[in-house]
């Protein structure tokens, strides 16, 4: 089953006196594995545990996740004087030498960083990831399932298109056939039919994107990462579609190939989707 790039998932939970804990991540297409974390001050040391855990699911996107810690009104509020008192010496310093009359303000000081607290931020480090580590967990698992809901969505719209072509495929090789026939039949010489199969047999061409078309419904069917290759794929699908596009001498063929190429493109659309 192929996933997609895109998603969210959340989680969030009570946890007690440290109050409710909500992970959020969100998934979008990216080349590679991009993570950004967004964590509350003093939470920075859980960056690299909670990344590990996106890792062992995600292989690639561009993920952003989010840490929200809403306090309980059971909790208590850490005054740092000490620290405080160096920040106000700083600043009538600043107003006294640069004869700013301006006072600063309550909410100046209540966001000065690590002036005021709470009192339980302090406790040891494994006690606070004990709640937070199994509910980005959880938001983990929760953006790996929405990612492959939306995956499953991408592998039936894929393959619709696949069997699209492989109609027209077999359409436009059973026309080339009978075109084939004909045009040589309407030739007197050897040299000028092999001079016109030079120039116009697109047999091996055929081939070649049948072969392609197969690898593609397999790469479709596989687990795990398949975004990249499936791309390469389809480039090399178009690439055939154009040559025979090019070399092609019936009227019938060159309107099936157009929509074969039209179709091709609305694969590679989707793939920019895939894992």
């Amino acid at each position: 089953m192929i996933n997609s790039m895109t998603g969210y998932g959340s989680m969030a939970i009570d946890a007690g006196v440290l109050g409710k804990i909500s992970v959020e991540i969100r998934s979008t297409n990216h080349k590679s594995l991009d993570i950004t974390m967004r964590l509350p001050e003093g939470y920075m040391f859980l960056e690299d545990k909670i990344k590990k855990l996106i890792e062992c699911r995600i292989s690639r996107g561009r993920i952003v996740c989010f840490l929200t810690i809403s306090p309980s009104q059971e909790r208590e509020v850490y005054v740092n004087e000490g620290l405080l008192n160096n920040y106000l010496s700083a600043v009538k310093k600043i107003r006294n030498k640069f004869k700013i009359k301006q006072e600063i303000s309550l909410d100046t000081i209540i966001n000065l960083p690590g002036a005021i607290s709470f009192s339980d931020m302090r406790q040891a480090k494994d006690k606070i990831s004990k709640h937070i580590l199994p509910c980005a967990k959880k938001a983990v698992d929760s953006l790996a399932s929405s990612r492959n809901k939306e995956g499953s969505a991408l592998q039936h719209y894929v393959g619709t298109w696949i069997e699209k072509i492989r109609k027209n495929l077999s359409l436009a090789t059973a026309e080339f056939k009978r075109a084939l026939s004909k045009k040589l039949e309407g030739m007197s010489t050897d040299e000028e039919r092999s001079g016109f199969l030079n120039n116009s047999d697109i047999n091996e061409e055929l081939h070649r994107l049948e072969y392609h078309l197969n690898s593609l419904r397999k790469k479709l069917n596989s687990p795990g990462p398949v975004g990249k290759e499936m791309d390469f794929i389809a480039q090399e699908m178009q690439r055939e579609a154009n040559t025979i596009g090019a070399k092609t001498f019936d009227a019938e063929i060159s309107g099936r190939v157009v929509q074969i190429k039209s179709d091709i493109e609305k694969i590679r659309e989707q793939i920019q989707n895939i894992e």
